[in-house]
């Protein structure tokens, strides 16, 4: 019996939506007054995912930070283990990686996806490798660490979530509505191949859906497939903190806690609370990194752009705070002067010696 789900878009559509967070899915769940008994169960629920992760701070950190009155930072991390895989005790590595960058004053968020495939240096093996691979080497820290070592920026709290969340989540909220680019088939979340079947168009998901789309990059670019990502997740929390789930969120706080897990407490989550209810809008922006296919001996990797990597650290340092505005503006013209001399195959030297 052929069990291929093949599906097509409806006509009726919703309007946009609001970009959101996984990590503060819970967050969300305070808004409303949904009652004491969902306030209990989402403490107790978080409190089983949280994990020891042996940091009192970030290394790049000079003090201990605290979202309450601090810019922190939060590495959002989906990796590729089901049941299946756990049973086999096969590695598992990152197939999302998203950072995202809190300001308090401004209650601004920026989201940076991170390509699966991106060619850095992994300080666990200390040799450059895709940064997917980085969790299969050594778990949560090998990943901090990774992302740390690129960016220069500390990576304050993360959390991680595996493909059972994902799919029971979506499946909790009743499905969500976003757009699918292509005609395509995915494997399921036990590695059905070709079990999901999806037609082009804008239309409601469900969690094998949802899962089969964010995954799937057979025709476009891994860069692509992390923005699909980040309008999935989008999707995922408008319909959560939508006054139709209200009556679900039992559910996904089961579907979150017992496929989770994360250094924050559930106190330091609650700090996230005000991001959550600044205003009627939350200010988002997405960010890439920008690159090009890059394929040494036949495998595939996305080479970062080293330029459009600095702007985008730059941007990133300024939004936390780490560096001023003006500061930014001198590391881009430090860069571009240097790019200039490469490009010339000259020195400071031989530019005054032409000159003068």
């Amino acid at each position: 019996m052929n069990q291929t789900r093949i599906k097509t878009p409806k006509r009726k559509l919703r309007g946009w939506v609001k970009f959101g967070l996984i990590p503060f899915l819970l967050v969300v769940l305070l808004v409303g007054g949904y009652g004491v008994h969902l306030y209990i169960k989402a403490g107790s629920t978080m409190n089983e995912a949280y994990e020891d992760d042996g940091r009192d701070k970030s290394d790049l950190r000079d003090d201990y930070v605290d979202p309450k009155f601090d810019n922190v930072t939060v590495l959002l991390m989906g990796i590729d283990e089901n049941d299946k895989r756990s049973e086999r005790g096969e590695p598992t590595r990152t197939d999302a990686l998203i950072l995202a960058s809190l300001n308090k004053d401004d209650k601004s968020v920026k989201l940076l996806s991170i390509p699966r495939d991106s060619y850095v240096y992994i300080p666990e093996v200390g040799y450059e490798d895709k940064i997917n691979h980085a969790h299969a080497f050594g778990g949560t820290r090998s990943t901090i660490d990774t992302v740390e070592n690129l960016l220069d920026i500390p990576v304050d709290y993360y959390v991680k979530v595996n493909f059972n969340a994902f799919v029971d989540v979506v499946d909790a909220i009743g499905g969500i509505d976003v757009e699918v680019p292509y005609e395509f088939k995915e494997s399921n979340s036990k590695d059905k191949r070709d079990s999901i079947h999806l037609m082009p168009g804008e239309q409601t998901l469900d969690g094998e859906e949802a899962l089969a789309l964010a995954r799937t990059r057979k025709q476009d670019t891994d860069v692509m497939r992390g923005q699909r990502q980040l309008e999935i997740v989008d999707a995922m929390v408008s319909k959560v903190a939508s006054v139709s789930s209200v009556l679900k969120y039992d559910d996904v706080i089961e579907a979150v806690g017992k496929n989770m897990s994360t250094n924050m407490t559930f106190t330091e989550m609650k700090s996230f609370f005000s991001y959550a209810t600044h205003g009627s809008k939350i200010d988002i922006e997405k960010l890439s990194l920008e690159g090009y296919d890059y394929q040494p001996e036949g495998i595939y990797y996305w080479q970062l752009d080293h330029e459009e990597l600095q702007n985008t650290i730059n941007t990133l340092k300024t939004h936390l705070e780490l560096i001023e505005a003006s500061e930014e503006e001198v590391i881009e013209d430090e860069t571009d002067e240097q790019e200039y001399y490469q490009e010339n195959e000259m020195n400071q030297d031989e530019v005054y010696e032409n000159n003068y």
